[in-house]
C-alpha cells in the first residue's frame, strides 16, 4: 500500500466491516461473536462471521468463514484481514487453526486485531505462525524424496 492517507482510508474501511460482520454472527452457546473482513488482492473486502455448532467441533471461526467464501469465489491472494470482537480489555487474536489457515495463503499480509473501538495491533500472518507448515512445505518434502530415491 503506498499513499499513506487511502491506506488509513482502506484500514479503516477493513476494520469497520470486521466490526459489521460480527453482527451476523450465530452464536447461541459461546454469546461470543466474532466478525473478520478480508481485504482481496484486487481490493474486494469479503465478511465472515463465527458459526457455531451444537457439536463444538463443527464450529467455525470468523477468519476462516472469510477465507472460505473468498476461496469460494475465486480468490486467492489477500493484503489484509481485521477481526473484531467484543474484548473490550484486549485485542481479538486468531485462534490457532485460523493461524494456521491464514499462512495457507502467505506470510507476509496483514492481520488487524481489534477492540471494540477500533484501536488496533497489526502483525503480519507468518509473525503470528513463527516456523509454520506453508504449502510451500510440501514441496520441500517432494524434492527431498525425489533426490533420496
Amino acid at each position: 500500500m503506498e499513499n499513506k492517507s487511502s491506506d488509513a482510508d482502506v484500514i479503516y474501511k477493513l476494520l469497520k466491516s470486521s466490526r459489521d460482520a460480527k453482527k451476523a454472527a450465530y452464536m447461541p452457546y459461546s454469546k461470543f461473536p466474532v466478525g473478520a473482513a478480508l481485504l482481496c488482492a484486487d481490493g474486494t473486502v469479503i465478511k465472515g462471521c463465527n458459526v457455531e455448532n451444537a457439536s463444538y467441533g463443527l464450529s467455525i471461526c470468523a477468519e476462516r468463514t472469510a477465507i472460505v467464501k473468498a476461496v469460494s469465489e475465486g480468490y486467492r491472494k489477500f493484503k489484509a484481514i481485521a477481526i473484531s470482537s467484543d474484548l473490550k480489555n484486549s485485542h481479538i487474536v486468531p485462534c490457532g487453526a485460523c493461524r494456521q489457515f491464514l499462512v495457507e495463503f502467505g506470510t507476509d499480509w496483514d492481520v488487524y486485531m481489534t477492540k471494540p473501538d477500533l484501536s488496533y495491533k497489526m502483525m503480519k500472518t507468518g509473525e503470528l505462525l513463527p516456523l509454520s507448515f506453508v504449502p510451500e512445505s510440501l514441496e520441500e518434502e517432494r524434492l527431498s524424496n525425489s533426490i533420496k530415491g
